[in-house]
């Protein structure tokens, strides 16, 4: 079974540590205590909750089959004579897209300005890192 400490839930989600607390306490989050004393999540628990909290997918997306849309905001556009590149920030998440200058220009993206990134893919790379931040067994 893989458990999260509250600082780790809070780093998953993108949201403050005192943020999870509060879900705790308030019972909308399962926690249990590890060995220690120190409040943990389970990995099945939190990700229930997430799927829970997920928001309704936009009124376009029944017109589309790409669910994967990432609001943001528009950090950095550099374009040449044919191409562009669209950086957007969505949460803790960086963004890039090659796109033409036209469709650029057509949807006016400029810095400051909010946009959404569709993603559609039939290959998605899924890595774990090194040192799994998930207690296995705690």
């Amino acid at each position: 079974m893989t458990s999260y400490r509250i600082g780790e839930a809070a780093e998953l989600l993108g949201v403050s540590a005192d943020t999870v607390r509060r879900w705790v306490d308030g019972g909308r989050l399962p926690a249990g205590r590890d060995t220690h004393g120190h409040r943990v999540i389970d990995g099945v628990e939190l990700a229930g909750f997430v799927r829970a909290q997920a928001a309704e997918p936009d009124d376009r997306s029944e017109f589309s089959s790409a669910r994967n849309r990432l609001r943001g905001i528009v950090t950095a556009v550099t374009k040449d004579a044919v191409m562009a590149q669209v950086d957007i920030q969505a949460g803790p998440f960086r963004i890039v897209s090659l796109m033409s200058r036209e469709a650029v220009d057509e949807l006016d993206l400029r810095v400051g300005a909010v946009a959404v990134a569709v993603i559609k893919s039939t290959t998605v790379v899924v890595e774990r890192p090194s040192a799994a931040r998930g207690r296995a067994g705690s």
